[in-house]
């Protein structure tokens, strides 16, 4: 057997990205690893070891055995502190050490995808620390996902933009944009009747607009929207970084054009981050 059509799409996308991580930090040099993301306390070396963590545990190795420190003050709760294991117990490695095992990580993990012959269907335990399942399919769209959106980190803090209209950059619109719906009627709490428009430019352009119903539930399409409560302009970048808790809000606010209903704006973008 094969891989499944459908499984395909995201393996592509999180082949290209994660081998655009790895040419990205393959020449760095040592101290180019100790750079500071947007990640909260991580650096380049911490985001890598996240990634390289999370597909060691794709392949089913064991979570290292290590104690945290207790001073790392962004370590806030527990899956944050799962998260970190992976993280700290790379601390001390050198540059040639982490090119090498992300390198290796990429050939088994690749090599093991390729292999994939399970239904889109089927029920795997995701390994961040819960005990939930998910569908092998969406399963593999959260990893291509959270890899493109740590290689879009590592590019910011390197000074080396790209690939923000990758297969990876695509799929991770779709994933963000599945959100909106949640984040306008629920979270932002917009009255039935409102419309919300996101009118986004750059290496990928979209307009997508959430309705809310008359039971307060959102929806969202693609189609134009006459008098909407709040338009909202901005770049493609900005969108994702707003959306994965990247930046705040006020620190982009020249990036961000908004008409309309100020104060549903405002509870809108308080509410747009969807990411751990």
């Amino acid at each position: 057997m094969t891989v499944h059509p459908s499984l395909q799409p995201a393996i592509d996308a999180w082949t290209h990205s994660i081998e655009s991580v790895n040419e990205l930090v393959r020449l760095l040099a040592e101290s180019d690893w100790n750079r500071a993301t947007e990640c909260p306390g991580w650096s380049v070396r911490d985001v890598v070891s996240h990634i390289i963590g999370v597909e060691c545990e794709m392949l089913g190795e064991p979570r290292p055995i290590h104690t945290l420190p207790r001073d790392l003050r962004h370590v806030t709760d527990e899956f944050s502190r799962y998260i970190e294991v992976q993280v700290d117990v790379r601390r001390c490695h050198t540059a040639l050490e982490m090119s090498s095992e992300l390198d290796y990580t990429i050939i088994r993990r690749s090599r093991q995808l390729r292999n994939e012959h399970r239904s889109p269907q089927t029920p795997v335990r995701w390994p961040l620390g819960t005990t939930a399942e998910r569908t092998l399919e969406r399963m593999l769209t959260l990893r291509a996902f959270d890899v493109w959106t740590h290689e879009q980190d590592l590019r910011r803090a390197l000074g080396m933009p790209g690939n923000l209209d990758s297969p990876a950059a695509a799929l991770s619109r779709d994933f963000l944009l599945s959100a909106l719906p949640k984040v306008v009627a629920k979270d932002a709490a917009a009255r039935p009747g409102s419309t919300v428009v996101f009118d986004v430019h750059g290496p990928l352009e979209f307009l997508r607009t959430v309705r809310v119903g008359p039971q307060g539930k959102g929806t969202l399409d693609s189609s134009v929207s006459l008098g909407p409560t709040v338009t909202f302009a901005l770049d493609w970048e900005t969108y994702a970084r707003l959306a994965c808790g990247r930046v705040r809000p006020a620190a982009v606010a020249d990036r961000i054009k908004v008409e309309g209903d100020h104060g549903l704006a405002d509870a809108v973008l308080r509410e747009f981050a969807v990411t751990p």
